[in-house]
């Protein structure tokens, strides 16, 4: 699904990025996606499928290291 409707960016390309960068803030996601960039309307969304990976992140790790 678009998430970024201004620079055609997905729900998907935001998970992948997390995944791949590491990123851990929004700010670190828009240094590798131009997510927010023109008219903000995807900040909100941005913030909840970040927030979403980095606890399916956390709850991989726990798994792996017990």
């Amino acid at each position: 699904m678009y998430v970024c409707l201004c620079e055609a960016i997905t729900d998907k390309q935001i998970r992948n990025a997390v995944r791949k960068y590491q990123v851990s803030s929004l700010k670190g996601l828009r240094q590798v996606l131009p997510v927010g960039r023109e008219c903000g309307k995807c900040i909100r969304q941005t913030r909840e499928i970040l927030q979403q990976e980095l606890i399916q992140l956390e709850e991989i790790c726990a798994i792996e290291v017990a």
